[in-house]
């Protein structure tokens, strides 16, 4: 069976080629090989980053390289790269298979039996568009799912751009003066909306009458008012979200332009994926997805049904992190957090200062805060304190949002420190998050055990999955961890690690000795 051949090829790959150990690539592999011969789906969550280098990547790619028949990797185009420079050549040379090896958006037009790598955007706007470009059946390997849902929701959003406004001008030349006239009504309403720093903003009811306005007049002067073709391409779409239920419709602002950009996506991408997963067979690899190992809420979230789950532990041994929660801080939204957070930042860089420690990151969300702890730091630590940058010196301070941080720390070193001003729980001040969560409430639904949290642990575990290679520091400065109810769900996230009480020099100097102090 492929299961034993695999098991055999890749222990002794590992071998010989004295790969840094990851203690469960023999049992992936094997269940990756077992799902190609059985046709069988599976989930797996790593626990390793799924970012660039996903060291979990070799229990995959064995049996790919070894199955006989046509298969379907789905992955970024950075992965891709690695994978087509580092980890085939010396696979292939390994196993000696002359396996075919091909990168495209479409499935090859002949009898191609060999190993496609594709993008997600390109797998997932066919399957959800029914654009025929991928055969049905053929097994597909999917990895770093842990993005799936943004990229399920960037291919299911319409949008509407300053220059779509002028093509409907171009179309319909009789109704220039309404087209016009709609435009104004509407930038006018949108640019009313209070400031918020995401510069985004939901539609309101009267904003969306005036859309809906336009396509019934437009409808009624040029066309069958049951159909929406002879407008274009972006109108159509744009429309048929207007005449679809649960969809979040948000205008992005082109402030120094005085433009907007509209958007329409669904509330949920769940209804969307789930037609598609039965087209294949289907492994979905990711590093944490959910804290159980059946993953019940991520699979509600992408419209998964039975499938085998398999969740692997994060390794004690080598990756165990030191976690510094102090108590008695002030809360996040009182005025004496920004003082107290200082305090805490300039102790734990100062405990380290000695040392050859490497990079210390500090994640700020808060925007103003980021850019005044940023000024702050770089007047007393000078150029080693950048906001936001890749250009760092060896022992730096990086001050960054948790986008920035989780876009860019697989091309960082690993930090040493890592310090967390609050938690990532996502913003009822972004239109969207607002969105989705007065959507859980009109359902009577716990919005913040199905919404807010799951996100918040898996951006958190995304975040100091880095520093588990170092086996370094993580202080945790939101004192909620302490005094809400989900702290322990927090805790249990952040496992396995050792409470620490405060951080000194040695900590660093020798990390296999936890200082454990009461």
């Amino acid at each position: 069976m492929i299961e034993v051949e695999v098991h055999q090829q890749l222990r002794a790959f590992l071998r010989d080629q004295g790969e840094p150990y990851w203690h469960h690539h023999l049992t992936m592999a094997r269940l990756v090989a077992r799902a190609l011969r059985l046709g069988r789906s599976a989930l797996i969550q790593a626990g390793a980053p799924s970012g660039y280098h996903g060291r979990y990547r070799l229990s995959y790619l064995m049996p790919l390289l070894i199955w006989q028949g046509p298969v379907v990797l789905v992955a970024t185009e950075a992965v891709q790269q690695r994978l087509l420079m580092v980890e085939f050549p010396r696979l292939r040379q390994w196993i000696q298979t002359s396996k075919a090896i091909r990168t495209g958006d479409r499935f090859p037009a002949d009898d191609f039996q060999g190993l496609l790598l594709t993008t997600p955007q390109a797998w997932l706007s066919d399957r959800l568009h029914s654009e025929g470009r991928f055969p049905s059946g053929i097994p597909t390997i999917m990895d770093g799912v842990d993005d799936l849902e943004t990229w399920a929701r960037q291919q299911l959003t319409t949008q509407l751009h300053p220059q779509d406004w002028d093509a409907l001008m171009r179309t319909c030349p009789n109704q220039i003066e309404l087209i016009r006239d709609t435009r104004v009504q509407l930038t006018r309403s949108i640019f009313q909306h209070p400031i918020n720093p995401y510069d985004r903003y939901l539609i309101d009811p009267q904003e969306q009458e005036i859309l809906e306005g336009l396509y019934r007049s437009l409808h009624e002067n040029l066309l069958n008012p049951a159909e929406l073709s002879g407008l274009p391409v972006s109108w159509q779409a744009f429309g048929q979200a207007l005449r679809t239920d649960k969809q979040l419709l948000w205008a992005a602002l082109i402030r120094n332009q005085g433009q907007f950009v509209l958007h329409a996506s669904p509330v949920e991408v769940s209804a969307n994926l789930q037609p598609i997963w039965l087209q294949q067979p289907i492994v979905l690899i990711g590093g944490t997805l959910d804290p159980e190992t059946e993953a019940k809420t991520y699979r509600q979230q992408m419209g998964l049904g039975n499938l085998t789950c398999l969740k692997f532990s994060v390794d004690r041994q080598t990756e165990l992190i030191q976690l510094y929660v102090p108590d008695r801080l002030p809360m996040p939204n009182t005025p004496q957090f920004q003082p107290v957070l200082m305090q805490e930042i300039r102790a734990l860089l100062g405990a380290t200062n000695t040392v050859n420690q490497g990079l210390t990151v500090v994640l700020v969300e808060d925007v103003p805060l980021k850019a005044q702890v940023g000024s702050m730091l770089a007047a007393e630590y000078g150029s080693r304190v950048q906001v936001e940058k890749t250009c760092l010196d060896d022992h730096g301070v990086l001050i960054t949002g948790w986008s920035f941080w989780r876009q860019h720390q697989a091309v960082l070193p690993a930090p040493h420190l890592l310090i967390i001003a609050t938690l990532p729980i996502p913003s009822l001040e972004d239109p969207l998050v607002a969105g989705r969560v007065a959507h859980h409430k009109q359902l009577r639904q716990d919005w913040f055990r199905l919404y807010l949290l799951p996100e918040t642990l898996s951006e958190l575990q995304r975040a100091i999955a880095p520093i588990r290679e170092t086996q370094g520091v993580v202080a945790l400065l939101d004192n909620r961890v302490n005094h809400r109810s989900y702290g322990q769900q927090v805790l249990a996230a952040l496992s396995p690690s050792a409470r620490i009480n405060y951080i000194d020099a040695s900590l660093f100097s020798h990390p296999e000795e936890l200082k454990m102090r009461d």
